[in-house]
């Protein structure tokens, strides 16, 4: 994610006072963002085009049988069907169950297109040619997918918003019996390789990748990862989601104005999430939230949610066991609330806690 510098003071448009930690390096929005993408492993995530591609029989990836494959007879007559704009889910790791559900309903897979490489020209995909590895079928993804997507979504796909394209093709004995059909969709983006359930089509006009409220995101080298239970060990809480609808219209607000409307609109929300003013400040924890780009601003997204957590000594997390309305745990110690000396509390910065690593781009 972009780098911003340390700051010792908060920004203009800083958010107001709030009962929480006041000191800590500035942690900022872009910052916040992509450690949010961060996957499993302490890897940043630097590119889409490598997401949810993966080999035969591989239970992090997606994969399908041709027609002629034996013992595929359930997976390719929902999958050979599969059409734009339906989804697809399955419950075994064979995915020998996949099955056609609608998109209301919970699923893992929502087709945007079906590509057969068998009408390209050249020998790369003709009979007897040889199955393409996953370095290929990323390129396939890259030149296929992304613009099969964006298509599906009337250009309003958004790399940062709640889903990732992914991609389904013939496994290698697929491929020998003459399946060349990719299929081209989205996910709801994870931390991790594995997909993540999802309700509604992806064709909702808000794309915003925001979590219902007292969600508790996993933490992983020190950056949040996929929804786990507060009881476990984890990098922030969700105490809200605020819409930005609410305030603005018309062109994209500056991160100054969104910082002050976020900021105000989530100091309130926390205190009635956690039940009273000084829970934040007696649990010393911070409240952090993101903002909203122009890109992501254009394509549609609106939303943004309310976190509570806490900053490492070094950089990002540090882990927090239980929920913040009741008793935790930071760093498997039980937080000692700082003295009061009658003085006011200073207003935190934007994210008060240390810097994630930087994403490189490939």
């Amino acid at each position: 994610m972009p780098a911003d510098d340390q700051a010792p003071s908060p920004e203009p448009g800083a958010r107001p006072p709030l009962s929480g930690r006041a000191r800590g390096t500035h942690l900022s929005a872009p910052h916040l963002r992509w450690g949010l993408l961060a996957v499993a492993g302490g890897a940043v995530v630097a590119a889409l085009v490598t997401l949810f591609v993966t080999g035969f029989k591989n239970d992090k990836g997606l994969e399908v049988h041709n027609p002629a494959a034996p013992g595929s007879t359930v997976l390719d007559r929902q999958f050979g069907t599969a059409d734009r704009g339906d989804c697809l889910t399955w419950s075994k790791p064979e995915r020998t169950d996949l099955t056609k559900v609608a998109c209301t309903g919970r699923h893992l897979f929502e087709v945007a297109a079906d590509i057969d490489m068998s009408r390209y020209p050249g020998v790369e995909f003709g009979p007897g040619s040889r199955w393409p590895d996953s370095l290929r079928l990323t390129e396939l993804k890259e030149e296929h997918c992304m613009p099969a997507v964006q298509q599906y979504l009337g250009g309003r796909y958004d790399p940062r918003g709640r889903y990732t394209v992914g991609l389904m093709y013939p496994s290698p004995e697929g491929w020998k019996h003459g399946d060349r059909t990719l299929r081209c969709g989205l996910q709801l983006r994870g931390a991790g390789d594995a997909a993540r359930p999802s309700t509604g089509s992806a064709l909702d006009p808000d794309q915003s990748r925001v979590y219902d409220k007292g969600t508790c995101l996993g933490i992983n080298q020190n950056l949040p990862t996929d929804p786990v239970d507060c009881a476990q060990a984890h990098a922030v809480e969700i105490a809200a989601t605020v819409d930005l609808s609410k305030r603005f219209q018309g062109s994209p607000p500056s991160k100054d104005e969104q910082d002050k409307y976020v900021g105000e609109e989530c100091a309130k929300a926390a205190n009635d999430y956690l039940g009273a003013p000084d829970v934040i400040r007696n649990k010393t924890l911070t409240l952090f939230f993101d903002f909203v780009d122009a890109r992501s601003w254009l394509a549609g997204n609106r939303k943004l949610d309310c976190m509570i957590g806490k900053g490492a000594d070094r950089e990002g997390f540090a882990p927090i066991t239980g929920s913040a309305r009741g008793d935790i745990q930071i760093n498997g110690q039980a937080p000692v609330p700082p003295p009061n000396n009658g003085r006011s509390t200073p207003t935190p910065l934007p994210g008060a806690a240390p810097l994630p690593p930087q994403p490189q781009p490939r």
